[in-house]
């Protein structure tokens, strides 16, 4: 699936090209499914550079058919899952072999493409950028989305209380099912501004929220801000909205001393030991039973314009795939 140039959905094509030879420090996998990312329409957009045409995606699972000289990872017939091989929105792709994560047994290929970087989000921002801790209060924004979902079992694993922002009814039953302990639907509010943060505070005694997980950007940001207690932290993943414009900082000043970062996932995995434990503690709750990846909606690889659709129109809950 190629992006013909920056644009919507509409420039997606679905086309053929030879099929890719692994380096020798890549894997050459048969793709089973393909992850639906925000980042992917970020870059099918322009919102983050890139070349065109490309083949469009980063993430997924398969199984290995070929591996380059100095590949020691795995062999063909390995079952992998990647967060990061461009050009993912394919039938065959070459894989980093840094970046192959094995595959236990037991782990479906729809959930083995829908975990790696969803899942990897949700682990490090809950495990480094604001490590949770029991007693912690959080607000977190589209809390029945792929990373949501992940996010919320995590933080009330570690004993963190969430309070999540949902679009609808069937939405806020997931959210609640993850673990959610308040959920507030933002359909229903007038003013988001003023609203939530009036919600958080008085869910929170008055205090507000140690820590806000936004990945929707433009349009929560100043409320997540006016959300946070003192010294709080604002984290700003995404902008399923648009992006933040730029902000005075003095306002963090004003606000209480607060803390506002923009993280992202590479710099969280950085080395490989890094990323096999993160991909560990998450495959390791997979089969412990402890961490359930709701997959929403799937589509063929030639539809992958409506998922995108899908994905920007907010209509969608957990994990979006794509089969070849």
């Amino acid at each position: 699936m190629i992006a013909t140039r920056a644009g919507g959905p509409e420039v997606l094509r679905v086309t053929d090209v030879p099929d890719p030879v692994p380096a020798p420090d890549e894997v050459l996998v048969r793709v089973a499914a393909a992850g639906v990312n925000f980042i992917d329409t970020y870059r099918r957009g322009g919102v983050y550079r890139m070349p065109f045409p490309h083949v469009v995606g980063s993430e997924g699972a398969g199984e290995v058919v070929a591996v380059g000289d100095d590949v020691t990872l795995v062999a063909p017939g390995d079952r992998v899952a990647w967060a990061s091989a461009a050009g993912s929105y394919a039938e065959l792709v070459a894989v980093p072999g840094s970046a192959v994560l094995p595959v236990p047994s037991g782990v479906e290929d729809g959930t083995a493409a829908a975990l790696p970087l969803q899942g990897l989000t949700a682990h490090y921002l809950v495990a480094s950028t604001f490590p949770l801790a029991a007693g912690h209060d959080v607000l977190l924004h589209a809390g029945a989305g792929g990373v949501g979902l992940l996010l919320t079992q995590l933080a009330v694993s570690r004993g963190a209380r969430v309070i999540a922002t949902v679009g609808s009814p069937a939405k806020e039953r997931l959210a609640r099912a993850a673990g959610a302990s308040d959920v507030v639907r933002y359909r229903e509010l007038g003013d988001l501004t003023s609203e939530l943060p009036a919600l958080v505070r008085d869910l929170t005694d008055g205090r507000g929220v140690d820590v806000v997980y936004d990945g929707v950007g433009k349009d929560t940001f100043d409320a997540s801000l006016a959300s946070l207690a003192r010294r709080g932290t604002l984290v700003l993943f995404g902008g399923s909205s648009g992006q933040v414009p730029p902000v005075d900082l003095q306002r963090l000043n004003a606000a209480g001393s607060l803390y506002v970062t923009r993280p992202t996932l590479a710099d969280h995995v950085a080395t490989r030991d890094e990323l096999t434990w993160r991909a560990g503690e998450l495959f390791g709750a997979v089969t412990a039973g402890t961490l359930d990846v709701h997959v929403g909606a799937t589509f063929p690889l030639a539809d992958a314009a409506d998922a995108h659709r899908a994905l920007e129109g907010r209509t969608t809950t957990g994990k979006v795939l794509l089969l070849p």
